[in-house]
């Protein structure tokens, strides 16, 4: 086993920093054989980090660094279906899949979530309304629990702890692997339609109406956009393009793909960098670059998907208050309550220049993973300011009420009496915990504050 270390931990936020021993196996043997020696304080596996509040934290605990358990185990290049260590991220799967004419199933806003993430997050993307979730596609998981060991569970033979370990947060097991499925693309560009929109209103009736027609769809809102302006936005929809769509100058290496960053955020920025009148000029520039109708651009995985990994440390730039980030879902049905909730962010005076807006398709079985049909919105904030935490626990309650949810991956501050409301199937999630970690030996800081344990 390797050595064992002690460090400061934080999510993707740099909020709320715990100390834990961290040990980084370097193979699936010694990653399940962790739990064999689980301390009081119980154990919970990390990725690469990127979950913005506390779930792979564990104060006075012991934290697992999977990313040393990494690499494809199979791949059937014929049918699109891989096998893939835990500690695998989305990047690498990109850069040896991509150029073979396959793409993975679901991506969030970065390529930097490994496999065992995606599946604890039960992380979405752009797709969610056509392909689901990243457990929608998931075929099999290789699970080490600490009541039955190592074992591989499916969704038609052991549906109860599949379905728990879809968005389960990692409190289920360890995973050391997962077999999933790939989707077909005859080129690594995208064909995308930007449309520009004036308002809130304007935004949701495109949503509505054309949605159905994209395999990918996201609107970035301006928040910082007021009165009659307030909810405008930059819709990009798209699909992977066709080898005649794309330019002559591309179309002899139709599958090349680069990953990488341009540039680094300073370890120092100045203070408050991310305050109303920066944010405001940013979102403006931003909204007025866009073109107010363009049809079929073609546009790369990077710079459709992944902009943001272009800058590395990009959350830097909050600077050491560090960001909360709020993302919740509610039904369609509530679109009212949905604009009622974009006014009062947008008045709230809080800037923001990462809010993006979807629609969701139908839920999956987990219950906990996040998704349900319905709109969601992601909301980035500097973490500083007294009105900040009372504005999103009122918000959180309105949530609530409308039949929504908040993000567990993105949550550092959600207040625990909610879970049950938001999550109404927790207990069936609860009794199949029980039944797999009856000594809890699985334990996060999220779960401690959220009463999972």
């Amino acid at each position: 086993m390797s050595e064992i270390r002690s460090e400061q931990l934080t999510g993707w936020a740099n909020t709320a920093p715990t100390a834990a021993q961290v040990v980084r196996p370097a193979d699936q043997d010694e990653l399940a054989a962790v739990l064999e020696s689980a301390p009081e304080r119980g154990v919970i596996a990390r990725g690469l980090g990127r979950s913005y509040g506390d779930p792979a934290q564990n104060a006075g605990g012991l934290v697992v660094d999977a990313t040393g358990v990494a690499g494809l185990r199979s791949l059937d290049v014929q049918k699109g279906i891989v096998t893939a260590e835990a500690g695998t991220s989305i990047d690498a799967l990109m850069r040896w899949l991509v150029p073979l004419g396959w793409f993975v199933p679901v991506t969030p806003g970065t390529r930097q979530v490994t496999v065992g993430g995606a599946i604890a997050s039960d992380i979405h993307g752009k797709n969610h309304h056509k392909a689901g979730s990243w457990c929608d596609a998931v075929e099999a998981i290789t699970l080490v629990t600490p009541a039955h060991g190592r074992r591989v569970i499916t969704p038609k033979a052991d549906p109860e702890l599949f379905w728990a370990t879809a968005g389960g947060m990692g409190l289920t097991g360890l995973i050391l692997d997962a077999t999933f499925r790939l989707n077909r693309i005859e080129t690594s560009r995208l064909s995308v339609d930007t449309d520009r929109t004036p308002d809130l209103d304007a935004t949701l009736a495109l949503m509505e109406s054309g949605d159905h027609r994209y395999d990918y769809s996201v609107a970035w809102l301006d928040l910082m956009a007021k009165g009659a302006s307030m909810g405008r936005s930059i819709l990009g929809r798209g699909r992977f393009a066709t080898l005649d769509q794309l330019p002559a100058r591309q179309r002899s290496q139709p599958l090349a793909f680069h990953s990488g960053t341009i540039a680094t955020a300073p370890k120092l920025v100045p203070p408050r960098l991310m305050n109303p009148l920066t944010i405001k000029a940013f979102n403006e520039a931003w909204f007025r670059r866009a073109p107010k109708a363009a049809r079929d651009q073609i546009q790369g995985i990077t710079e459709f998907f992944h902009p943001l990994d272009l800058v590395a440390q990009w959350n830097r730039l909050y600077g050491r208050t560090g960001i909360i980030q709020w993302q919740f879902v509610i039904p369609l049905a509530a679109v009212d309550e949905l604009r009622s909730i974009i006014g009062e962010l947008s008045t709230s005076g809080y800037p923001s220049f990462l809010t993006v807006l979807k629609r969701m398709g139908p839920n999956n079985p987990g219950p906990l993973s996040f998704p349900i049909e319905g709109w969601t919105l992601t909301f980035d904030v500097p973490a500083h300011g007294a009105s900040l935490g009372p504005l999103l626990d009122r918000l959180d309650r309105r949530v609530a009420d409308a039949g929504g949810r908040i993000y567990l991956a993105k949550d550092s501050r959600m207040q625990a009496d909610l879970l049950p409301e938001m999550y109404p199937r927790l207990d069936e999630w609860l009794a199949v915990r029980h039944e797999v970690d009856p000594e809890q030996r699985l334990a996060s800081d999220l779960a401690r504050r959220l009463r999972l344990v």
